[in-house]
């Protein structure tokens, strides 16, 4: 598979885990990346911890913005991740079919 450009469109993440804490993630291709959580071949973070629920996703214009976004979510404790969770959900809602498609449990 080709790496996506630079300009291209990237999605940040955020999945609720087993344990109760959130994994956010990137990627251009998001239901090839959910479907790797799935089955063990995401993040060493989801191996360890199996992602239950997907909590939000936005879309960004291009993987530097999705990047420099996911490290400020990855630097606010589960409480504060939960809460933007809430936020991008009101305002980027993922309709009922791309959630069945993703269902994690």
């Amino acid at each position: 598979m080709m790496e996506p450009s630079s300009g291209e469109p990237w999605f940040v993440y955020m999945l609720q885990c087993r344990s109760g804490r959130v994994y956010t993630g990137v990627t251009p291709v998001l239901d090839h990346r959910i479907k790797a959580h799935q089955i063990g071949k995401g993040a060493l973070f989801t191996r360890l911890d199996p992602p239950q629920r997907l909590l939000a996703v936005k879309l960004f214009p291009n993987k530097r913005e999705a990047m420099k976004i996911e490290r400020q979510v990855k630097g606010v404790r589960t409480e504060r991740k939960l809460t933007l969770a809430r936020i991008w959900s009101e305002q980027h809602p993922v309709d009922q079919a791309t959630q069945e498609r993703l269902a994690l449990a």
